[in-house]
């Protein structure tokens, strides 16, 4: 059962700043609406403070100073004081629900917003249902809220969507590090000792507000990327700065700036995705025939969808959408050689495995299989490799620019997986082992899209690499997750082995740009 918010405003007496009647406002905006239960995410505070964040690598951004955030009153003021006693008396007023609001958000608003993503991947992540005239409609941006929703969350959306989210919010928190450090506000709860703390400590300075930034820049990009679920991200945002404001972590002016900065920030990502070719990733009927074509001329048999009636491949152009740790030419240069012609006999062997493969699967080989399905209505196979991050970023106690810096590199490498991936599979056109031999059985449901390489090996491939470098410990565990991952493929009789194979060498390349950038971008 879910609590309610139960109402509570409190007006103005006399004449109020702006800044108090944005923290009545905050206590208000969320009332009446569903606190969320999800995983618990224990309070605590961070292990250091990262104070040179602000001075760390940019990727979209110019620098800090590309957004500018004036300087805070100073903590003596009277316009100061008004905010501190705004504090008081909200939290002697709280009620039961938004303390549960507080102890929700206290586990950590880089981890709870990277939930919050991964529950609106899973809700999206469903493939439209055929019209009856055989055809398969489209989900349209411009009206999100039709038949079918927008968008079809499936895995090359979800590695973008991830890789956005995350590298905003990285980016946002460094710039708010960087005016954290240079005007050093305390939090309130420091200033005066009649403001309680109901939040972690944070050990940085209050201005601007670090759940601010990732309140704004957390919604501009989740309402670009999941239109029809703007109320409850708005209605989200919200609650995240209001506990910031009962917590007694931020003022009302602390968390005004960080709002207008984690939007400014988000501007620039909004920007660049208007133009990194995902409006152009699902092609056209002639462009379909075309790869079709090509690999027959080829001399090789081509994909084709076994779905009835046929669906369109999914995104067949995502593999010329922009990337983020390698260039264009990177990505045409990793491409693997090409799979087992269809006509060789290393292919019919790999087809024999395949096939013994599904008629002995072994009840642990069928759990494996299930495991890393990561089909529709799920978070896809990059929510699966967020959710495997979440645990080690919890017990590391990072700092929020530090725990955003984990989850930006993993999706950055990710994305860039299913860019390389897709430019793979869709130039060599390769049928599933299942489109060759008609007896085979899947234990999963069969994806629509060409075969080589394999999408789960060099998504898995590409983090595993990335969570290794950053958490050396847990590598012998990652490598072990991603050889299950890939080979998971083979079980549900989806993949050839050269498929897996491969994928995973590629991924490997790929995700060593990422570390690449990682070792140099000043944080360690």
């Amino acid at each position: 059962m879910r609590a309610r918010r139960r109402p509570f405003h409190r007006p103005c007496s006399g004449a109020c700043s702006p800044a108090v009647v944005l923290a009545a406002a905050l206590v208000a905006v969320s009332c009446g609406k569903e606190v969320p239960t999800q995983e618990a995410l224990s309070p605590s505070s961070p292990a250091a403070a990262d104070a040179n964040a602000g001075a760390w690598r940019m990727v979209v951004l110019s620098g800090p100073t590309q957004i500018s955030v004036p300087a805070p009153a100073p903590a003596s003021s009277p316009t100061y004081q008004a905010e501190i006693d705004a504090i008081k008396a909200t939290q002697a007023a709280i009620t039961d629900a938004q303390r549960e609001a507080i102890e929700y958000w206290a586990g950590g608003g880089v981890l709870r917003w990277n939930q919050v993503l991964r529950e609106l991947v899973a809700r999206y992540n469903l493939p439209p249902a055929p019209r009856d005239s055989g055809t398969y409609p489209v989900p349209d941006a411009d009206n999100p809220f039709s038949d079918p929703p927008f968008p079809f969350a499936n895995p090359p959306y979800a590695a973008r969507a991830y890789s956005y989210v995350s590298m905003a919010q990285f980016e946002a928190l460094k710039v708010a590090w960087y005016y954290k450090f240079l005007y050093n506000r305390p939090s309130p709860s420091q200033v005066d000792g009649g403001v309680a703390a109901l939040l972690p400590a944070s050990g940085v300075p209050a201005y601007p507000s670090e759940d601010a930034v990732l309140s704004g820049v957390s919604t501009e990009m989740m309402r670009l990327l999941f239109p029809a679920a703007v109320e409850e991200i708005t209605l989200k945002a919200a609650q995240q700065r209001e506990a910031a404001l009962l917590g007694g972590r931020a003022t009302a002016s602390d968390i005004a700036a960080g709002l207008a900065l984690g939007r400014a920030v988000a501007a620039s990502f909004v920007a660049r995705a208007a133009t990194d070719g995902m409006r152009t990733a699902g092609g056209t009927p002639a462009q379909w025939q075309a790869l079709a074509d090509a690999a027959t001329a080829r001399g090789e048999v081509p994909w084709k969808s076994l779905e009835t009636p046929p669906r369109p491949p999914m995104l067949p152009n995502f593999g010329q959408v922009a990337t983020w740790m390698m260039t264009r030419t990177d990505v045409v240069n990793e491409r693997p050689g090409p799979p087992p012609s269809t006509s060789s006999s290393q292919m019919q062997q790999e087809l024999a495995e395949v096939k013994d493969t599904a008629e002995g699967l072994s009840g642990e080989q069928l759990a494996i299989a299930q495991k890393w399905n990561d089909g529709a209505g799920t978070y896809a196979p990059p929510g699966h490799w967020n959710d495997i991050a979440t645990e080690y970023v919890r017990d590391a106690r990072f700092s929020e620019v530090r725990a955003a810096r984990v989850f930006a590199l993993l999706n950055a490498a990710l994305h860039d997986a299913g860019v390389g991936c897709w430019e793979a599979k869709f130039t060599y056109f390769n049928p599933r082992p299942s489109q060759l031999d008609p007896e085979i059985k899947t234990k999963i449901g069969l994806p629509n899209f060409p075969a080589y390489t394999s999408g789960h090996s060099t998504f898995s491939a590409a983090a595993a690499a990335v969570l290794s470098y950053l958490f050396p410990s847990g590598a012998a565990s990652f490598e072990a997750m991603r050889d299950e991952a890939g080979i998971s493929r083979l079980y549900a009789a989806i993949h050839y082995r050269s498929d897996i194979d491969v994928g995973k060498a590629h991924g490997v390349r790929i995700g060593g740009y990422t570390v690449a950038f990682a070792r140099s971008d000043g944080a360690d």
